[in-house]
């Protein structure tokens, strides 16, 4: 593995939070220009499938156009439950792979894991003694997550929104793509941000932050996610947990595999509907349109206007060939990249380095403003 030594930036002095270090395209900080940082995040889980990239790549890669994005594989909060070190590092690359394979460009922007920036658990720390514990008991997800064995819980999965917080304010990003269920840590990330402008209301003001140090995150609304269910039972979300391999497309299946877990995805008798009042009692038949829908970058009622009144015979074959011609060049690249490890792992490396540009003079001044001693 070829390593890169992090390069170092000097934090201007009297720069607003939202004046962002640039992506280390030699611009200097004091010239660089106002715009929006995104921080987007996905945990490596492991065995990517047809949910993960309607819900959430297909959006990722959208935002290239408009914004200066940080694309980050979360593998510290992967292990807030336990993961085995092997398939944690197979799942960092597989990530990495399906963010490159779907469109991501990792040399206009920044692709890397969060392990290998150590500015995330440090603004983690401080985070943790500026949140406050009626906040975290608020958080839904764990409840969620920990269910009702709470006691057994990991420590790192009570305080995992305090390190989304630092993964988020470490970079100023200013936007941050979220989903239903993702709000409210944001909200949380910007309750911590201005309790530690206010804190530290005097020392930033002598720092030459008289509007705050860390910005207020605002959520990036980019339209509905796809919301994609399980092929074999519409009331149930796609998940890579599930025993049936049927029930999900995975994002490295074949042609062949994708078209047969179409063709045997779970309908009803009756023909497609013409409206989409007509799906509202038919899950099964409202995920299959759902899908189409978000393949073709086009609306449910457009599908059904084309759909409307045919058998789902016909429908599925349909499907079938979009989601082999939009998915099977995905996962071949995929494949293709997996095979290389080393060039993903180069990929992450100058990530992490065009990060750590960003994030170490943020960390260094927070560490001021905290009042800890450096060198």
């Amino acid at each position: 593995m070829r390593l890169i030594a992090p390069l170092r930036a000097t934090l201007a002095l009297g720069a607003r939070p939202r004046h962002n270090p640039p992506f280390d395209r030699g611009e200097s900080m004091q010239k660089a220009k106002i715009n929006t940082r995104v921080f987007s995040g996905v945990q490596p889980t492991g065995n990517l499938h047809l949910g993960n990239y309607l819900g959430a790549i297909t959006r990722f890669v959208a935002l290239q156009d408009a914004h200066d994005c940080l694309y980050c594989v979360v593998d510290l909060h992967a292990i807030t439950v336990f993961q085995d070190p092997e398939e944690l590092a197979k799942n960092t690359r597989e990530v990495t792979a399906a963010f490159i394979a779907a469109g991501i460009d990792p040399t206009r922007h920044i692709v890397f894991n969060q392990s290998q920036v150590s500015g995330h658990a440090e603004l983690a720390w401080i985070f943790n003694c500026v949140a406050r514990l009626g906040w975290l008991n608020r958080m839904t997800q764990f409840k969620e997550k920990a269910g009702k064995d709470r006691e057994n819980a990991s420590a790192g999965l009570y305080v995992y929104p305090n390190l989304m917080a630092a993964d988020i304010l470490l970079y100023h990003a200013t936007h941050v793509p979220v989903g239903e269920d993702q709000k409210q840590h944001l909200e949380l990330a910007r309750d911590i941000a201005q309790k530690f402008n206010n804190d530290f209301a005097k020392t930033i003001a002598r720092e030459g932050y008289p509007g705050g140090f860390f910005p207020l995150p605002e959520p990036l609304i980019t339209g509905p996610a796809t919301r994609v269910m399980s092929l074999r039972d519409g009331t149930k979300k796609m998940s890579k947990s599930d025993e049936s391999d049927m029930t999900r497309i995975n994002l490295t299946d074949d042609a062949d595999q994708i078209a047969k877990k179409i063709r045997k995805a779970k309908t009803d008798p009756e023909p497609l509907p013409s409206e989409v009042k007509g799906l509202e009692s038919r899950p099964e038949a409202d995920n299959l349109v759902g899908i189409y829908a978000g393949l073709a970058e086009t609306s449910k009622e457009q599908v059904l206007r084309e759909f409307g009144s045919a058998p789902f015979s016909k429908f599925k074959e349909a499907l079938a060939e979009l989601a082999t011609t939009r998915l099977t060049p995905i996962g071949a690249e995929m494949r293709r990249l997996m095979a290389d490890p080393v060039e993903i792992d180069r990929i992450l490396n100058e990530g992490a380095r065009r990060a750590h540009a960003i994030a170490d003079p943020i960390l260094a001044k927070t560490k001021d403003i905290v009042g800890f001693i450096r060198s």
